[in-house]
């Protein structure tokens, strides 16, 4: 062979190995990233055209495809569509899916690694592949009773089985119709999301798991009290400082309680009167003790600051132990202590803290999907109950349900009270901004012997109460409702 011949075979060889590397690299290591591409329109016709898997809740189908004469073949469609809004999210072929139809996508579609001898069965038979069922942890009766408990105020409720960590409700309000996004018309999908989109209440927010986080008010006082205990400096029954007005420190600023209140006559009372009434004064000033260090090790024990799905993706909550790399100072503390400055939380990780007390100090991973079924309705994927830690010993869950109970029994939690059931509650008003009424805080668990639900509820900016709401009135009474639909069914 000449040289410009070898020369030419050379680089023929060299182009040829460039395009065979280059197409095994998109077939088996690009493949699944383009796949799952919202943008892929290829992916998205795709399985536009197989009948996707419904989303099953209680045994009620709240998600299907239905058969349709276009283009297409499937129209998704929602039954109940607000209502389970925040849980199925929706599926459309002009914008990105949401919800437990983009988390659970693999199993809808069938696409699922898990779901392989399926696709294989299906190619050797000649059948159409179609997805599988995703069943829901949610209880449908706990969801209704959620549901209308919030009415028309705008906020979120979760309810949780704490031994388990499964997810009985998700509310989140104002809520929309998936149905409209999902049209299989682009102009009226896109003239419906971008009303939803412009809407100032922002219905497409998950405000249950996700989207914004909120200041928890004095529902963290349950993870200052934690703090507190698990230190060992005091006891439930120990006398702390409680004075009307708090000095904080490097500010000429007071702090004082709800409401202008004074907690004790003496200027001191025990803890479990402190959390029983909500006293601030007392709870700032056990946090100034502990110290930012202390308060921010327990909220991440509770599962602050940790990225996490269920598998909803769940905005982190957030402990501020840093501001512009300084740890936050003596009065920033106190705030903290008592759920403002920075502090903020989503719903969901409000009832973890109470799911952990419930459960003797053992926080168990929330979940929504219990079951994903093939279309012969054999079991390809079942959740098992996980563990993630132990944030609280049990002799600090056990002394923080006893202060709970406290809080419902006579405390500012009165409204939660349900006749021949011991409820455990906190309650929480949390301060916005000087021109917004507070948010309306709650969250508790029952029995308190025997806990079978945790319930966490936010009221944004008060309700319908408005500045006149708090945590205890606007906010316990819902928490009730879930709590009473638990134990009633």
């Amino acid at each position: 062979m000449n040289v410009p011949i070898r020369r030419v075979a050379v680089v023929a060889l060299a182009l040829f190995l460039i395009l065979m590397g280059a197409a095994t690299w998109i077939q088996f290591v690009q493949a699944p990233s383009l796949n799952a591409d919202g943008r892929n329109s290829r992916s998205l016709y795709r399985e536009l055209s197989i009948q996707r898997g419904p989303i099953v809740a209680g045994g009620q189908t709240i998600a299907e495809s239905v058969p349709v004469d276009d283009a297409f073949k499937y129209q998704r469609v929602y039954s109940q569509p607000e209502m389970y809004a925040a849980v199925t999210g929706y599926y459309s072929f002009r914008f990105q899916s949401t919800g437990l139809e983009r988390s659970a996508n693999e199993y809808l579609a069938g696409t699922s690694d898990s779901l392989w001898w399926d696709r294989f069965r299906n190619l050797v038979s000649g059948g159409s592949p179609q997805g599988s069922s995703v069943e829901v942890t949610i209880d449908p009766v706990v969801q209704q009773a959620a549901w209308d408990a919030l009415g028309n105020q705008r906020g979120a409720v979760v309810a949780l089985d704490p031994k388990t960590g499964a997810i009985l409700a998700l509310v989140s309000k104002p809520s929309y119709d998936p149905n409209l996004v999902a049209s299989h018309s682009a102009a009226d999908a896109s003239a419906a999301y971008q009303a939803l989109a412009d809407d100032s209440a922002r219905p497409l927010d998950n405000r249950a798991t996700a989207g914004r986080t909120y200041p928890p008010g004095s529902t963290f006082k349950l993870v200052t009290a934690a703090a507190a205990l698990e230190d060992g400096t005091v006891t439930t029954e120990d006398q702390i400082p409680a004075p009307d007005q708090l000095q904080l420190p490097q500010s000429s600023r007071m702090l004082n309680n709800f409401g202008g209140e004074s907690c004790s006559p003496t200027g001191t009372m025990t803890l479990a009167d402190a959390l029983r009434i909500s006293c601030n004064t007392a709870f700032a000033q056990l946090g100034m003790d502990l110290g930012p260090e202390a308060l921010d090790d327990q909220a991440e024990a509770f599962g602050f600051d940790s990225r996490m799905s269920v598998p909803l993706p769940v905005t982190p909550s957030h402990f501020p132990l840093e501001v512009d790399g300084q740890t936050i100072d003596d009065a920033q503390t106190a705030l903290s202590a008592i759920g403002q400055y920075d502090v903020r939380v989503t719903p969901l990780q409000v009832a973890m803290v109470s799911a952990a007390i419930a459960n003797g100090g053992t926080l168990m991973q929330p979940y929504l999907i219990d079951r994903v079924r093939t279309p012969d309705l054999s079991v390809a994927v079942e959740t098992d109950p996980e563990e993630i830690g132990t944030p609280i010993s049990r002799s600090t869950a056990d002394s923080l349900r006893d202060m709970m109970v406290g809080v419902v029994q006579d405390g500012t939690g009165t409204s939660a009270q349900i006749p021949g059931v011991q409820v455990a509650g906190k309650s929480g008003t949390a301060e916005t901004t000087a021109d917004a009424a507070p948010h309306a805080w709650f969250t508790s668990f029952a029995p308190a012997d025997d806990p079978q639900v945790v319930v966490a509820v936010i009221v944004e900016n008060g309700g319908d109460a408005g500045n006149e709401a708090t945590g205890g009135r606007v906010a316990a009474p819902i928490a009730r409702a879930v709590m009473e639909a638990v134990i009633n069914r």
